[in-house]
């Protein structure tokens, strides 16, 4: 047994090593391919709007504060770009969105020249910590960027630059997240980032997670090793090559200083934050993963409570002793379906059907046993000789701070006015006024969880700046309370749904946030502070997850968090109802993704499929469930990670019960008898990669669509494919895509030809069933694109990305292009009416802007060309505008205004029309019917 275990192991190595890591040549290569996929896109006048939200952000990593004018200051997020505010967070401005990346790791500022420093790729060890692209440098306050280096750095953590010397810049580089590479460690340049010398380097597996410098000796640096391994199915946060390093010549090179000094030192050494006071003391904050030792770990517990840790090793006959009582409150308590309940627990074990340990097995899920896990965690050292020793600054254990997930934090600050005032950043945020001794949370009301980044006033006591999961938070009491700054829209999107209500309604499910909702036409702007009301309303919380709403009762809403814990919610009545599948007692527990699937049948709305590793489906909303599958992954893996998993559901909308799902270890199967039968259909599929979706098409009963992910090898390849034999045989339909990991596939509802798909850097159309692919990019940055839905009626595509929340573009063009419209020189697409306001051209004061009028002209043209659009009332010219159309799809906006010559026009044709200027001097169309011409095409819209 102990042989063939080996063999597995062996294969299992084997067919990981050939998993393709993608370099950083051909990432900087498919950087080039798409600015040239941008100038000759079709698509790339089809303006995107951000229709928010605002209200819950996304993830803030770094803060960069001007020091002689703290009310101006940068922000990083980790996947939503880098953002300035000039008067103390009432607005920003994104800085970052002509460069080719939204990741940010760290970012740096000399103040005195205006430089700025981006390390890109997020520094936290997450499942949705985006790869950077290296170093990334402006000299004009962000108009440009220059890539000055590092492109195979992946995730920077921290940027240091010398105060008394600019071009002398320190750079951490933790290196890939899921793969080994060499380009981690300590940089260092002195010219302004032209040369790099690397000057601390481990090994393949740790990288530098924490660089900081004496404030007023740039000379002495402190820097914090850490040794990770991240998979699908596992991370490994800790390990003996993670420590601490000192530089007493400004980076030159490292000596290690927490060896047999009072400093942990092993396989056990977590993540690593440093705050340096001066030359000598430094405070450290360690997630410590050595396991407690059973006389620390073991609690009082006077009720004498069964733990499901008592049935790993009870024999039968103790277990037939238990009191029902005692039983009965242990399944009640840890949630046991209703027909587990003492008496009939006991029968299955007397007949032996289960056995006492399968009520320990029944509870353990990946998840649950990453939370049990009994590690030392969170610590905090001091030295006050640097570095000569250290010593631990409190006693017991500080729990409650990073739970199991210490890799995620790590932060930690000093006063730089008080060395016995520190402060430690994790679910929670603490502060301390004895040098770690004691500590008092400052997690008010008004600021999220899980707190990434500090900003500590060097001049005024109490002012803090707090980035975190949920956005950014200010604070002049030393934390006691605090204002939110949530005004960049900057949501990290998992899932993005559109209802059929008018106007319709968007859902989405974020990272860390829950699930949102509002009126896709909401105003995203300030004035709902005025009501108390946000246009966005929360209806779950956690990492929010798919949404699914019943066609006939829009107030039914499916959706939930992380791990398939998925709810049915009556909005009308305010109530919720828990429905994820539970196995059977004896049965292995089921296996949930972090994004666990969900469909509701387009057949019968009643009946809703959600994935596991086993396809579950519920005839009655989810009150009851039918297991309607065998295990369809390759089963798991042994790790802290639920893998081996369902990632994507699909049912055809011409068959009830023809069904696909595929899976996160790359499987992809299909039933055609409500899963009486399946068969597997990926076996000419690349294997082992995240299958990101299957997709029934909604124009051929044959036809399916898989897009596969490589991101979790760190395998940026594009990966698409369609079959039109159910599955049988497969083509790549990826052809001139830039390298990119994919998200998303969706067809048009309206026009078969069209494909839609999202990226980790973009969003894309084939408007030729997937032979060749355009580039969205007008108002949209290069951000990761998670999800994306059709609204059919509107004719809208809303995109939902990870770092900028919600975009919505109107497609009917998009839709009404044929073969013949390509071929023609010009097209005027169908313009929709508006209705005639008496308020155009003013407002109820006149200090406020004027209300104008917008009508929007789209047409097409089949190569560069200057057009000039006219407008007809009556047959009488009232007004021109010329524009240089480019190749593809355009767009005009329309005032609705006359010219000086269409009102001489007008009036000459109609001599006892009544034409009146409005109070923004302009005069507006009356009512009728318009006709819009370029050249010999023409198009008609209504004035109501």
């Amino acid at each position: 047994m102990k042989k063939l275990s080996i063999l597995l192991l062996l294969a299992s190595s084997v067919t990981l090593a050939q998993q393709k890591v993608t370099s950083a040549t051909e990432v900087q290569n498919a950087l080039k391919q798409k600015e040239q996929f941008v100038a000759q896109s079709l698509v790339k006048n089809i303006p995107f709007e951000n229709i928010g939200p605002t209200v819950m952000s996304g993830r803030v990593v770094d803060v960069d504060v001007n020091p002689n004018n703290p009310a101006e200051f940068y922000v990083g997020y980790a996947s939503g770009g880098v953002w300035h505010t000039v008067n103390n967070g009432s607005t920003f401005s994104p800085i970052l969105d002509n460069s080719p990346t939204q990741n940010v790791g760290d970012i740096a500022v000399d103040w005195k020249n205006g430089t700025i420093w981006v390390g890109t790729g997020e520094k936290n060890s997450s499942r949705s910590s985006y790869a950077g692209i290296g170093v990334l440098k402006s000299d004009d306050k962000g108009k440009t960027w220059n890539n000055v280096g590092l492109p195979d750095s992946h995730h920077i953590s921290r940027i240091l630059i010398n105060p008394n010397n600019p071009n002398e810049v320190i750079v951490g580089v933790i290196g890939h997240l899921y793969s080994s590479n060499n380009e981690r460690g300590l940089y260092k340049t002195t010219d302004g980032g032209k040369t790099w010398k690397k000057t601390l380097y481990i090994d393949e597996n740790t990288g530098i997670i924490d660089v900081q410098a004496s404030p007023n000796n740039f000379n002495i640096l402190y820097a914090a090793a850490w040794e990770r391994e991240r998979k699908a199915w596992n991370f490994d946060g800790d390990g003996k090559n993670s420590a601490i390093y000192k530089s007493t010549n400004a980076g030159a090179s490292w000596s290690k200083i927490s060896d047999n000094n009072g400093f942990p030192s092993g396989n056990g050494v977590g993540r690593i934050g440093l705050a340096v006071f001066n030359d000598d003391v430094v405070y450290a904050f360690h997630d410590n993963q050595f396991r407690r030792t059973d006389e620390n770990d073991k609690k009082e517990d006077d009720s004498n409570a069964l733990s499901k840790d008592d049935f790993k090793t009870m024999s039968v006959d103790a277990f037939l002793k238990l009191s029902d009582k005692k039983l009965n409150s242990y399944l009640k308590m840890n949630g046991f379906q209703e027909k587990y309940r003492a008496e009939n627990v006991k029968q299955m074990v007397r007949v032996g059907s289960v056995k006492p340990i399968d009520l320990a097995k029944y509870l353990e899920d990946a998840n649950s046993l990453l939370f049990d896990t009994p590690v030392i965690g969170a610590e905090v050292f001091i030295t006050e000789n640097g570095g000569k020793s250290w010593k631990k600054t409190h006693d017991g254990y500080l729990d409650d701070l990073y739970y199991s997930y210490g890799y995620y934090f790590g932060e930690i600050r000093v006063d730089p006015q008080d060395k016995n005032g520190i402060y430690v950043l994790g679910v929670p945020i603490l502060k301390s006024k004895d040098g770690g001794k004691s500590f008092t949370s400052i997690s008010k009301e008004n600021v999220h969880a899980d707190h990434q980044t500090l900003w500590v006033n060097p001049k005024q006591k109490g002012h803090l700046i707090d980035g975190n999961d949920g956005g950014l938070n200010i604070s002049y009491d030393d934390g006691e309370s605090w204002t939110k700054l949530n005004v960049p829209p900057v949501g990290q999107f998992y899932s993005v749904y559109a209802d059929n209500q008018k106007p319709y309604r968007v859902y989405g499910g974020l990272q860390d946030n829950g699930v949102w909702v509002a009126k896709h036409n909401a105003r995203i702007d300030k004035s709902w502070q005025q009501t108390g009301q946000n246009p966005y309303e929360s209806i779950m919380g956690g990492d929010g997850m798919q949404v699914a709403v019943d066609s006939r009762d829009p107030n039914i809403v499916y959706t939930g968090y992380q791990f398939g814990n998925y709810y049915r919610i009556d909005r009308a009545k305010g109530s919720q109802k828990y429905i994820q599948p539970k196995h059977q007692l004896g049965e292995s527990p089921y296996r949930f993704n972090w994004q666990t699937p969900i469909q509701l049948s387009e057949h019968n709305q009643d009946i809703l499929y959600l994935g596991g590793n086993k396809l579950h489906r519920s005839l009655n909303k989810g009150n009851t469930w039918e297991t309607i599958s065998d295990d369809l992954t390759n089963g798991g893996k042994k790790g802290n990670v639920a893998y081996g998993t369902l990632t994507s559901i699909s049912e055809s909308p011409f068959q009830f019960g023809l069904i696909y799902t595929g899976s996160d270890d790359g499987l992809v199967y299909i039933t055609k008898n409500s899963g009486g039968t399946w068969e597997k259909i990926s076996d000419n599929l690349p294997k082992n990669l995240w299958v990101s979706r299957v997709i029934a098409s909604k124009h051929k009963k044959e036809r399916v669509y898989v897009t596969l992910n490589g991101y979790r090898f760190d395998d940026f390849t594009s990966y698409v494919y369609k079959s039109e034999d159910y599955g049988k045989t497969w083509s790549s339909i990826a052809n001139n895509i830039p390298a990119s990991p994919v998200n998303v596939i969706k067809e048009d509802p309206a026009n078969e030809n069209v494909l839609y798909l999202g990226t980790d850097n973009g969003a894309y159309v084939s408007l030729n069933k997937g032979k060749s692919w355009d580039i969205f990019n007008k108002n949209l940055p290069n951000v990761a694109v998670h999800d994306l839905v059709i609204q059919p009626e509107a004719k809208h595509l809303i995109l939902g990305t990870h770092g900028r929340s919600l975009y919505k573009a109107n497609i009917a063009a998009i839709q009404s292009l044929t073969d013949e419209v390509k071929n023609k020189e010009v097209h005027i697409f169908s313009i929709n009416s508006i209705r005639k306001r008496g308020s155009w051209g003013s407002s109820w004061s006149k200090w406020l802007s004027p209300n104008t009028p917008e009508v929007f002209i789209p047409f097409y043209v089949n190569s560069n060309k200057k057009v000039s659009l006219q407008f007809y009332l009556d047959d009488v010219l009232v007004n021109t505008i010329t524009k240089e159309a480019e190749k593809g799809f355009n767009e005009v906006v329309f005032d609705v205004s006359f010219n000086k010559k269409g009102i001489k026009a007008y009036k000459n044709a109609n001599k006892e029309a009544v034409l009146k200027s409005a109070k923004n001097g302009k005069t507006y169309l009356p009512k009728g019917t318009v006709t819009v011409k370029i050249a010999n095409e023409k198009q008609e819209f209504t004035i109501k």
